[in-house]
């Protein structure tokens, strides 16, 4: 079976600083197999590149729409990306 790889760029709105929203995503992108990245962003949001099997990376972003106990997210903003560097691991960038 060919697996669709897909690159996808989420920002996530609402409290979603200071609950350790990046650190669960990374786990689970990890745990879904997905690759890329997460970091804050200064308006308050998070953002982060997901990238792997699209129904991995559609899981990921599913999961971010809730996010940890104490996040609150108010909205999720996906775009696929045509053209991305290809990813290696998952890391949290500052």
């Amino acid at each position: 079976m060919d697996l669709k790889r897909v690159s996808i760029k989420v920002v996530v709105r609402g409290r979603v600083q200071g609950v350790s929203f990046r650190a669960a995503l990374q786990d689970e992108a990890i745990r879904s197999g997905v690759e890329g990245w997460v970091r804050n962003r200064s308006d308050g949001s998070v953002e982060a590149l997901l990238q792997g099997d699209d129904g991995a990376v559609r899981k990921v972003v599913e999961w971010a729409r809730l996010g940890p106990p104490r996040a609150e997210v108010s909205d999720v903003r996906e775009e696929l990306l045509a053209l991305c560097p290809h990813q290696t691991g998952f890391r949290i960038v500052t």
